[in-house]
């Protein structure tokens, strides 16, 4: 009894402290900047799956995503107090950077047909993101002659607050509606493939694993991963209750991760909490999907799968990519490019070792089960960059002339940076092709003291476009079944 009593105090001091922690760190939130209207404003035409128990059509998706549209010119941007319209508010109805002001408002999904589809793909965005970031990815497709569906998830491309809202079977319900519709469209024999960013990703494989299983469901002839959310920081397993803690109107910030201007017309730059427990829900699942098809005998019908990851990534676990899913492979036709970070003799000097040494011995595994790639310097005084390529399952490297160099300062890419390239009219790095002059979030350069900026320099100053893009296009036609590798 006395032993129980004292695993009962020790008990009781574990949940206190942990409680306390909680409630400093939800005190600590209310010194964020104050919640503007695009932070709290609910849209009610958002798609969610308790208000579509049965589904719906592509074409209702687009019906019901117009409305949503309306709902957020009409219930925000032409509510917002003349205090908060700032030049570059994507919430300012004059702003340059307002999407209805840009040549195409990206925020919405969009498709690119043809009239005999040689294939199709579906396309996902990442978390906090937009149908944008599939742009480039869907152009290299629909040069190649197949249909491309690029598909908005529910609580992107309006309001942060969205995020707020948002399920991972809102998401999942989405990927599903995108695979049916295009299986219907394209010719028996054309294949279907599936294509993710980050987030996107993750809902792409996850849906693959169920299909393996669920004969309703189509299995994808590839996949095309882009940075993708494998695994996260475990900390996002405690998100959901900083959520549930936020829903104390005193406490209300607690629910935002960040909340900084929104200057981006195509991303969030405030993050919302409960975006981070849904993506850290994906992920379980994923992972738990991956052991139940090796152990029912599924996981041989992967099909094959070409992705392309940041070496250096804060964002998602680069080591969750190497083991959790490419490590299980157990059959031949994948392939896993990473970027390396520049290893310039001089630039490497300022890099921190442990990021220097980080998955270096990738290829080291003697069976390794999937084609790797490691696009890096070509020697230590060389800015100039070749692909090494280790052949699976053989230990045996390869080395292609890429033609092209490391740009000048960049020290890396990131986690944002693969699917974008660098004449990108918002992230890129060619100032011909700007939306709005003078205004490239991929460039912006600001200089000043420290610690002034309410949004992390690091955010500001974050490669936003892939210097190694036409290399990533390469090897996507090169992959593809029904692409002409010479076009």
């Amino acid at each position: 009894m006395r032993f129980l009593s004292r695993l009962a105090a020790v008990a009781t001091v574990i949940v206190a402290v942990i409680a306390t922690i909680w409630l400093v760190r939800a005190f600590e939130a209310r010194n964020l900047p104050e919640l503007k209207l695009w932070h709290q404003a609910s849209l009610v035409n958002e798609f969610t799956v308790d208000d579509y128990p049965d589904g719906l059509s592509l074409e209702a998706y687009f019906e019901l995503e117009e409305r949503l549209m309306q709902e957020l010119e009409t219930q925000v941007v032409a509510q917002v107090p003349p205090a908060n319209r700032k030049f570059l508010s994507r919430y300012t109805d004059t702003s340059p950077i307002n999407p209805e002001n840009l040549p195409r408002n990206w925020n919405r999904s969009f498709q690119l047909s043809v009239d005999e589809p040689r294939g199709g793909i579906l396309l996902l965005h990442g978390a906090s993101d937009s149908p944008y970031s599939m742009r480039a990815v869907a152009e290299v497709f629909h040069r190649q002659g197949f249909h491309v569906l690029a598909l908005r998830l529910p609580g992107h491309g309006t309001v942060p607050a969205g995020l707020k809202d948002a399920t991972a079977a809102d998401w999942m319900a989405i990927t599903r509606l995108g695979v049916s519709w295009l299986r219907e469209r394209l010719p028996g024999s054309a294949p279907l493939y599936l294509g993710g960013y980050s987030t996107g990703a993750t809902l792409v494989v996850d849906y693959t694993l169920d299909a393996l299983v669920e004969p309703q469901l189509e299995v994808p002839d590839r996949l095309f991963l882009f940075s993708p959310a494998i695994g996260i920081s475990r900390f996002a397993a405690f998100a959901h209750w900083d959520v549930a803690i936020s829903k104390i109107p005193y406490f209300e910030k607690f629910a935002w991760g960040n909340i900084h201007p929104e200057y981006d017309p195509f991303k969030y730059n405030s993050f919302a909490k409960n975006a981070g427990d849904i993506v850290h829900t994906l992920t379980v699942s994923v992972g738990k999907k991956i052991l139940k098809r090796l152990k029912d005998g599924q996981w041989r019908r992967l099909p094959p799968i070409l992705a392309f990851h940041s070496l250096i990534d804060s964002t998602v676990s680069t080591t969750s990519v190497v083991t959790a899913l490419f490590g299980q492979l157990d059959s031949p036709g994948h392939e896993l490019v990473l970027f390396d970070l520049n290893r310039d003799s001089e630039t490497i000097e300022f890099v921190k070792p442990s990021q220097v040494n980080y998955l270096r011995t990738a290829g080291d595994r003697e069976d390794l089960p999937y084609r790797l790639t490691l696009v890096t310097n070509r020697d230590a005084d060389s800015q100039e960059v070749v692909a090494r390529t280790r052949c699976a399952p053989k230990a045996c490297w390869s080395s292609e002339d890429l033609n092209l160099t490391w740009p000048q300062n960049v020290y890396s890419l990131s986690h944002v940076a693969i699917p974008f390239t660098p004449t990108d009219p918002m992230y890129g790095s060619d100032a011909t092709t700007a939306y709005v002059e003078n205004m490239r979030l991929g460039t912006l350069q600001p200089r000043g003291e420290r610690r002034v900026l309410l949004v992390p320099v690091e955010q500001l100053t974050l490669l936003r476009y892939n210097p190694f893009f036409s290399y990533l296009e390469q090897r996507v036609i090169e992959f593809c079944t029904d692409c002409d590798p010479g076009s």
